[in-house]
């Protein structure tokens, strides 16, 4: 495990650019506004190498959070070299109506296995579970999604969670208040929600309550609520209170990708990391562009708050983690693995 900082982490997750580190790479982990790194597939190209890389960030930052978007299905970064192929999430819903126990049981064993693996190669979170609702009209969240009725999303995902915190992860709910209903990317496109405050909070926003203080991380959706609020949610005052105050949440909140359209009415990339943090959030993203992260490195304003950067410390593992060779005779692991492996094959 990697010693604690002694530099408090910053409110910026940036990412890296290929396989290994680059000057450029290490001036901006090193900065002092930088708390996290962000993992992709383009990061990846084995197992060996993928811990040369977590090695190689920790030991330029020590303490520093690394996380990846690992959430089975589509949404998977890392797929070869031993990686189990996750089934998509709408899988374990499917299997709910099925049969409640065993829906339960497989999905606190893909979160297992999806966290120790990770774990084992050096990575911290991955931001999962998706909370949204299916509601058949999402391209970008689909079968992401656990089930259209949020009792059985918040049953599945609390028992994911669990899977992770076996494996000694924390993890991410995403995308509050809810981005199933809307049929438009955010990567692409600018949602809009219509709905009032009451369908919103009674359907798309109900698993955030009945999982309560069981989520370390909330990112909020790229997506505006007109009759709620003019911004999108991560840039909202009002949802992120709502968060904090209504449903309870201690945690830390993240803002999606800021290079994303969605982001694009904050205006320029350090006016939405501004406002981000303004609203509410804790870290803030920015993604696929160097550039666009030296502009935030060089231009944020807001200072962290001490609570802040505390909670973004808690999401760092503490445990040891298994190495990827002791994993692999690891009984719960072995079992799990299966039942993954079953689920994606079926």
């Amino acid at each position: 495990m990697a010693e604690e900082s002694t530099i408090p982490l910053g409110p910026v997750m940036l990412d890296v650019v290929g396989t290994t580190l680059d000057d450029n790479d290490i001036r901006r982990i090193r900065h002092p506004l930088t708390g996290g790194v962000i993992l992709f597939a383009r990061n990846f190209k084995d197992r060996k190498q993928l811990v040369a890389l977590t090695e190689a960030i920790h030991r330029e930052r020590p303490g520093v959070l690394i996380a990846v978007d690992h959430e089975g299905g589509r949404v998977q970064r890392f797929k070869t070299d031993g990686f189990t192929k996750l089934p998509p999430m709408r899988m374990l819903g499917e299997l709910w109506d099925r049969d409640v126990l065993e829906a339960v049981r497989a999905a606190t064993d893909v979160g297992f296995v999806l966290a120790a693996e990770l774990r084992a190669c050096g990575v911290d979170l991955s931001f999962t579970p998706v909370l949204d609702l299916d509601y058949g009209e999402s391209g970008v969240i689909g079968d992401r999604a656990f089930h259209r009725d949020p009792r059985v999303v918040a049953m599945l995902a609390k028992a994911l969670n669990h899977g992770l915190m076996l494996a000694g992860m924390a993890n991410c709910g995403k995308h509050f208040p809810g981005h199933g209903f809307v049929k438009a990317d955010s990567h692409v496109d600018i949602p809009v929600d219509e709905r009032s405050l009451k369908q919103i909070i009674e359907e798309d926003a109900a698993p955030y309550g009945w999982l309560g203080l069981g989520l370390a991380g909330v990112m909020p959706a790229h997506v505006i609520y007109p009759e709620v609020d003019k911004h999108p949610a991560g840039f909202s005052k009002k949802w992120l209170a709502m968060l904090r105050k209504d449903f309870g949440f201690q945690g830390v909140i993240f803002s999606d990708d800021l290079s994303m359209e969605g982001a694009s009415v904050a205006g320029g990339v350090v006016d939405g990391a501004n406002a981000a943090l303004k609203a509410g959030c804790d870290m803030v993203l920015i993604c696929n562009s160097p550039d666009k992260a030296d502009e935030l490195l060089s231009g944020l304003t807001v200072k962290l708050h001490a609570e802040s950067a505390a909670r973004i410390a808690a999401l760092v593992p503490q445990g040891e983690a298994l190495d990827w060779e002791s994993l692999q005779r690891d009984p719960r692991y072995k079992a799990a693995k299966r039942t993954a492996q079953e689920l994606s094959a079926a």
